[in-house]
């Protein structure tokens, strides 16, 4: 199968593909470093280009060289990771370009065991970084070409098991091409964000789809196959919401774990929440409203959140600036802050 597909030539028509259709045009192919392609490709795993663009844009403003991130407050950094999620890329991001500053002279390195040496970089990242930045000879494994080889061949079974993504490496190393490595890195995540799609791929305007198997017995979408799903937990929470005059009462997170290192609201159980409140009211008057309520989705459990607004006469909460603080509900603030919690503070801005 590899010989036949090998003999065909898919990269070469891969790349004359890309040459009249790929993309060329996004920000961070502009001026290519390691730098900014690594950037750019922590914040596209599992986020889509036209969300990441404006991200990225504001990203690299704020930080144009690795030694910019290096030096910055991780505060600095969460706060322009905000909506984009899973937050511990942007941790990792900020440590590794510390590493870069302390064990690289703040050149980002240019070998493959170097950078996947980095947090947050894997296999497939550094070899993305390397190609694409440095033309170096090294294929990917994302979503997208994992959906294009897996149609491409019909290879039976769900891409993220071990067994499966062992064998698409194969394949995909026996289709690099001799040279262009840069742009057929390039071509394949095209080929899959543009034609090769989870739903209704373009399989007429594909440059192989002569060789496709799955096109060839009718399989698109069917392949490649879903991760076997279960069904997802449900944990419920309740976040206190200390307010007084137009400002919350936040606190910073641990620098792991669920939104690691972010700024939000107290959280307790409804068991727990009675005496929670009474300890954050103390004599003091508070007014005690429940917000409007809802549900929060990770990859690996829901989370219903209810939020519990106590409206303070006075700030009477001691505060330590480096772990908790009051902020304005109506000024923008240089923290990081969860999805979640910026949804409370849309809800807390039309009512005051």
């Amino acid at each position: 199968m590899v010989s036949k597909n090998n003999d065909f030539g898919f990269s070469e028509k891969i790349l004359t593909w890309y040459t009249t259709h790929g993309r060329k045009h996004l920000p961070w192919q502009q001026q290519k470093t390691r730098y900014s392609v690594w950037v750019s490709e922590i914040m596209l795993q599992q986020t889509q280009v036209a969300t990441v663009i404006p991200y990225f844009e504001r990203f690299m403003a704020k930080f144009p060289t690795v030694c910019d991130l290096a030096n910055a407050a991780q505060d600095d950094v969460l706060h322009l990771w905000t909506g984009l999620g899973y937050y511990a890329r942007a941790r990792n991001l900020h440590k590794a370009a510390q590493k870069v500053r302390d064990e690289h002279s703040s050149k980002f390195p240019s070998s493959f065991d170097a950078v996947l040496a980095l947090p947050g970089i894997g296999r497939s990242t550094a070899a993305a970084i390397l190609s694409l930045a440095d033309n170096q000879a090294y294929v990917i494994m994302d979503g997208n070409v994992k959906r294009v080889l897996s149609r491409y061949f019909a290879i039976e079974g769900w891409p993220g098991q071990a067994k499966i993504e062992a064998q698409l490496w194969t394949l995909a190393e026996s289709l690099k091409p001799r040279a262009r490595f840069d742009d057929y890195t390039q071509a394949m995540m095209d080929m899959g964000a543009t034609l090769c799609t989870r739903s209704k791929p373009s399989c007429d305007s594909c440059p192989v789809t002569s060789h496709c198997l799955a096109n060839a017995q009718g399989r698109q979408s069917e392949l490649p196959h879903k991760k076997p799903k279960k069904a997802l937990p449900v944990k419920a929470v309740r976040m206190l919401i200390p307010f007084c005059k137009g400002s919350v009462f936040l606190q910073k997170r641990p620098s792991t774990g669920i939104w690691g290192g972010l700024w939000g609201f107290i959280e307790t159980s409804h068991e727990d929440s009675k005496q929670r409140i009474r300890h954050l009211s103390g004599q003091a008057s508070a007014t005690i409203r429940e917000l409007e309520g809802f549900r929060h989705t990770f990859s690996h459990f829901h989370l219903d959140i209810s939020p519990i607004l106590i409206e303070m006469n006075e700030p009477r909460l001691e505060i330590n600036e480096s772990e908790h603080a009051w902020f304005s509900i109506h000024e923008e603030s240089q923290i990081g802050l969860a999805t979640p919690t910026v949804k409370i503070f849309k809800q807390l801005k039309a009512r005051y």
